[in-house]
């Protein structure tokens, strides 16, 4: 019984190797500049709105005091000054860094479907080869 249970994830991974029969392609997603771009604004807009984060209630509260309306105004962004062009100039280089990456990994995706099929072909043929539950035993 138990290698009817061992059977069945080993056949869910080789399903979609039977059905994936085309050698692997990079989506042009991961290639396209315009894609890139657009991950590197979303990723600017995630800094802003953690600088936008208030955080004077919780500086009242530690400090053991009832929150004023200043305290209330206060934002991540005001504990330092020039937090926001810091922040900026980051994500600016953070640019080239992005297309950098997806170029490697464009690069290296290919690779990486071969060996997962190859992983898949040696699951599939190592289920192949283990002994049927229902078979006597002598």
């Amino acid at each position: 019984m138990r290698y009817a249970f061992a059977l069945i994830p080993m056949g869910i991974l080789a399903a979609p190797a039977v059905a994936q029969s085309a050698p692997p392609q990079v989506p042009p997603q991961l290639t396209d500049p315009r894609t890139l771009d657009r991950v590197t604004d979303a990723m600017q807009a995630v800094p802003q709105a953690f600088l936008d984060m208030p955080v004077g209630n919780i500086e009242a509260a530690l400090e053991g005091r009832p929150a004023t309306p200043a305290d209330r105004s206060r934002r991540v962004r005001d504990l330092e000054p020039g937090l926001d062009r810091q922040v900026q100039a980051q994500v600016a280089q953070a640019r080239p860094m992005i297309r950098q990456g997806a170029r490697a990994l464009s690069d290296a995706l290919p690779q990486m479907m071969r060996g997962i099929q190859q992983v898949q072909q040696s699951l599939e043929r190592a289920a192949a080869n283990m002994p049927d539950p229902n078979y006597p035993k002598r």
